[in-house]
């Protein structure tokens, strides 16, 4: 099997599918680039089966095989996505075990976790999220990896925190609440809807609520953002990219928490590129 088609296959997928992603990858030298997108291939896939129809047991199970995939007690075969991983991992010292942490998360959410605390939150988030930093960062590389790593994890994270706020209505559609048991009590807000898909709760507890946790994640991008002075100058800026479309998208969010809750937002194809333009032009200037 050709490893060449393999990375086609999976930048494909990462250009079909990662709207958010693949802005950042586009400022990253080639084979960082479909590096990367072999990464993105496999979190897509564990994801898709994690939401995917059928019984939860089945999909369980797939996850599951996942795993022996990865570490070798189940067989590949003719995977083009693990083909172009393994052959990446092969380059780059990308921590294969972090998607475990991954398929853990995913496996939470067919298992319908519900979460008691922001603490509980945060465990969540650095499996489903913080996973994804530690495997990009095993890419892109810094002198300091140790130093590295929970910093990554925390930009991670903070994009979590803030899908799960763009995403309240779908999920909640969807039978899951990810926000925090305590939050909503202390709140007063059940996130109960009817049979509308709209939200009971009083609009300015909602509003309130969504405020509240938009400050955390905004506490979590302060620490995440510390990562760009440890990496090289295009994968800051693609780093920088894509932090910087989700803090743009968790602005938003704040600022208009009502028509967050009634439709899922989201930033311009011309938004998105302003932003990559300009974390481009901070990475030339050095700063």
């Amino acid at each position: 099997m050709c490893v060449d088609d393999a990375y086609r296959h999976c930048e494909q997928i990462m250009r079909s599918q990662a709207r958010n992603f693949s802005f950042g990858l586009r400022l990253l030298p080639a084979p960082k680039r479909r590096a990367l997108s072999a990464v993105y291939a496999l979190a897509r896939r564990i994801d898709d089966i994690a939401d995917g129809d059928g019984p939860a047991g089945r999909r369980l199970a797939r996850l599951s095989a996942i795993r022996g995939m990865l570490d070798g007690t189940a067989p590949a075969r003719h995977d083009l996505v693990l083909v172009a991983l393994f052959e990446a991992a092969g380059r780059y010292p990308i921590p294969l075990a972090a998607f475990g942490d991954l398929v853990d998360g995913c496996a939470a959410d067919v298992r319908g976790s519900t979460y008691a605390t922001f603490d509980d939150l945060v465990g969540y988030c650095r499996c489903v999220a913080g996973s994804i930093g530690r495997l990009s960062l095993g890419v892109f590389g810094a002198e300091d990896m140790e130093a590295a790593t929970p910093v990554a994890d925390a930009l991670g994270v903070a994009l979590q925190i803030t899908n799960i706020l763009r995403d309240l209505r779908e999920d909640r559609l969807a039978k899951r609440i990810y926000l925090p048991a305590h939050d909503l009590e202390r709140f007063g807000c059940t996130l109960d809807v009817d049979a509308d898909g709209r939200f009971s709760d009083p609009p300015e507890r909602l509003a309130e609520l969504v405020r509240f946790e938009a400050d955390r994640a905004r506490d979590w991008f302060a620490t995440g953002m510390r990562l760009l002075p440890m990496l090289d100058a295009r994968s800051a800026a693609c780093t920088a990219t894509m932090a910087g479309i989700y803090r743009c998208l968790l602005d938003r969010i704040a600022a208009d928490p009502a028509r967050a809750l009634a439709s899922r937002m989201s930033l311009t194809t011309g938004e998105k590129s302003m932003v990559a333009v300009h974390a481009l032009a901070r990475a030339r200037r050095g700063s």
